[in-house]
C-alpha cells in the first residue's frame, strides 16, 4: 500500500467534524512541555468561539501550557455498539484570560472544575491544527467480542 493512502476504515475528519466531537466530549487530555519532556494532564472544558477554555490551579499545569511552548489538546472515544473509535487533537497556544471582558465572560460559562479548591485560572487554547479521524476497531482487539466458543472459559 502506498504510505500517503488512507485504508476505507479510516476516516479522516473535517475541521468541523473534529469540533462536533470537541463539543460533545466530557473531558480531554492536555499535553505540555515541563522542562524538556512532556505531560499530559486530564481536564474538563468548553468550547468557547472556536478555541477551548479550561480552568486550573496554580501549579505545574498551568505554568506548563503558560510556558510559552505549544500545547497539544485530545480526545478520544470509542462506541462499542458500532465499533468505531474515534481521536480528534488539537495543536495551538494558549492564553490566560486575563482582560476585565475575558475574565467576566469566563464566569458565564459552563465550565465548572471536577476536583475540590480553588480554580480561578481560566486558560484558552487557540488552535493553530485541529486534526481527527475515526476508524473501526478489529474484532480481535475488542475485548471480550470476536471470540470463538473455543477460547471462552466455561464452568461446569
Amino acid at each position: 500500500m502506498d504510505p500517503n493512502e488512507v485504508p476505507q476504515h479510516i476516516e479522516n475528519l473535517s475541521a468541523s467534524q473534529c469540533w462536533e466531537i470537541f463539543r460533545e466530549a466530557e473531558f480531554g487530555r492536555l499535553a505540555v512541555i515541563i522542562g524538556d519532556h512532556p505531560e499530559l494532564f486530564p481536564i474538563n472544558y468548553v468550547v468557547d468561539h472556536g478555541t477551548v477554555v479550561f480552568r486550573t490551579a496554580p501549579g505545574t499545569k498551568l505554568e506548563g501550557a503558560l510556558s510559552g511552548a505549544p500545547v497539544a489538546f485530545e480526545v478520544d472515544g470509542f462506541d462499542p455498539s458500532s465499533g468505531r473509535a474515534w481521536s480528534v487533537v488539537l495543536k495551538g497556544r494558549t492564553e490566560r484570560l486575563a482582560s476585565i471582558e475575558d475574565v467576566l465572560a469566563s464566569t458565564l460559562l459552563p465550565l465548572f472544575p471536577w476536583q475540590a479548591g480553588e480554580k480561578n485560572n481560566f486558560v484558552r487554547i487557540v488552535p493553530g491544527e485541529i486534526t481527527g479521524r475515526r476508524f473501526t476497531i478489529a474484532p480481535s482487539a475488542r475485548r471480550g467480542h470476536g471470540l470463538g466458543d473455543s477460547r471462552r472459559f466455561q464452568v461446569e
